[in-house]
């Protein structure tokens, strides 16, 4: 077995050297990208909605927040109290289509334009699928992908128009190029379960899958019709963020040997390690560089690193690796203990 875990992990280091490096790239200068723009944003009351709202504030873009959670919502306000921007409000459920195209007419009434849309609001869901129920799969997909196509659907002809409007006359009418003084971009937070699947979170998989396929389709879309706006699809991997603690589950994953109730939140905790603040610099920076898909963290670089070189079975080789990986810390731990024992001897 020894044998065949470093066999994937070199045919991993492999694929991870010519695809995707661990270095970030070094930051670049995106602040007239976004200055004197208009940034929507789902979920802005905690994680990185919250964070994205702080670094576009500072950057000079105005924002329109949006979050079900109305006293997290308003502590987000209160941060961006100082900057010289102008900051909209409103408590939203992205689940309800009717509220969020009445929100987009706000942010067009309240602003005058529109230039980004940040479907970041999101939920999470364990449970086995024989476990799960209708209503919570209907739960975590309303919220997760009918969210981000509610957001979408609303904002884009008003990012659309937005842009339009900007627009510079070249004065070449059968020219292909077209120049605009304005940017638009629709960003959508799928994530690391939006490019492996994983027990316990199908529903969770389902919804990530389905907005990395409605991303990249609109993206290629809004290619061909050289309109200025572009869309871009997130991977966070484990991000500090609530959506652990606002998760919701049951005990059927038990049956899976995997822990439930409070200790599978402890766990998942666990998992959320890359700072929220750091994620929303990486996924503006990707936008501000029109980038067709954004991983953020080493573990999404890693995982799509093993399903690009397993596709059929990444599933297994990340379970070796787990294995493997859990082995070696048992025998650090037991050699540090003899170690300390024979100092105390």
């Amino acid at each position: 077995m020894l044998n065949t875990v470093s066999g994937n992990v070199s045919a991993i280091a492999t694929s991870l050297r010519q695809h995707l490096p661990f270095s970030s790239q070094q930051d670049l200068d995106i602040t007239p990208y976004y200055r004197n723009h208009v940034a929507a944003i789902t979920g802005a009351g905690s994680g990185m909605g919250r964070e994205l709202a702080i670094h576009l504030a500072k950057m000079g873009c105005h924002v329109a927040l949006s979050d079900i959670n109305a006293e997290q919502l308003a502590q987000t306000k209160d941060l961006l109290v100082g900057y010289d921007v102008k900051v909209t409000t409103t408590v939203l459920d992205v689940s309800d289509n009717k509220a969020v195209e009445a929100w987009a007419d706000s942010v067009m009434a309240e602003h005058g334009k529109v230039n980004f849309i940040f479907n970041n609001a999101g939920v999470a869901l364990y449970s086995s699928v024989e476990g799960s129920s209708i209503s919570e799969l209907e739960w975590v997909m309303d919220i997760n992908f009918w969210g981000v196509v509610y957001g979408t659907k609303a904002f884009l002809p008003l990012i659309k128009n937005s842009v339009k409007e900007s627009e510079i006359d070249g004065g070449k009418k059968d020219s292909k190029a077209r120049n605009f003084n304005e940017h638009g971009h629709i960003i959508n937070i799928s994530s690391l379960f939006g490019l492996t699947a994983q027990p316990s979170q199908s529903a969770y998989n389902a919804s990530k899958f389905a907005v990395r396929g409605f991303t990249e389709s609109l993206r290629q879309e809004l290619d061909i019709q050289r309109c200025g706006v572009s869309a871009t699809c997130i991977h966070p991997g484990g991000i500090k963020t609530n959506i652990a603690n606002s998760a919701r589950g049951n005990d059927s994953i038990s049956d899976l040997g995997m822990r439930s109730g409070r200790k599978a939140i402890s766990s998942f905790n666990k998992f959320l390690k890359f700072d929220a603040s750091a994620a929303a610099w990486i996924i503006l920076q990707a936008a501000a560089t029109n980038q067709p898909r954004c991983l953020i963290g080493s573990d999404a670089k890693m995982i799509d690193a093993v399903q690009r070189v397993f596709p059929a079975r990444y599933s297994k080789v990340l379970n070796d690796v787990n294995k493997l990986s859990r082995q070696l810390k048992g025998k650090k731990r037991a050699k540090t203990a003899n170690r300390k024992a024979a100092i105390v001897n």
